[in-house]
């Protein structure tokens, strides 16, 4: 886990930042890291000393960010993650969505070949969020 003051986040492009929801954010760092082979870059608590009030990984190459719910911020306690699909393309979407499974991971769409030339599913996260994963269609 870096130390660096610059690794807070990514420096450009797009990035998912995740609301967890229930006190459950260092519970997702582990759910990441076991579903998507997550690298932690960076873990801040909150001052209570119980929440999280950031963490910023990697998953694939990519940045995810997340942090527990503060309800005394937005009003919004238990959130439910809704209207969002984060995608991962990999190179073996079969192994990725194994692995994803065997974490914890909920199937919503199953994974199959897709007429537009990936192999492709959809699952849930147990924190609400759903996932998709993607590969090209092996010959």
């Amino acid at each position: 886990m870096a130390d660096d003051h610059n690794a807070q986040g990514p420096v450009i492009g797009i990035a998912p930042h995740l609301t967890i929801p229930s006190r459950g954010g260092q519970a997702a760092i582990e759910f990441y890291t076991r579903a998507f082979g997550a690298t932690e870059i960076r873990r801040m608590p909150a001052e209570d000393g119980e929440r999280l009030m950031h963490a910023h990984l990697t998953i694939n190459g990519a940045s995810v960010m997340l942090h527990d719910e503060f309800p005394e911020m937005n009003g919004e306690q238990d959130i439910v993650p809704k209207g969002v699909t984060i995608h991962l393309q990999v190179d073996d979407a079969d192994e990725w969505w194994n692995r994803a499974l065997l974490a914890g991971g909920v199937p919503l769409y199953p994974l199959a070949d897709q007429v537009w030339g990936d192999r492709y599913g959809q699952l849930r996260d147990p924190f609400g969020h759903t996932w998709s994963i993607g590969s090209p269609i092996r010959k």
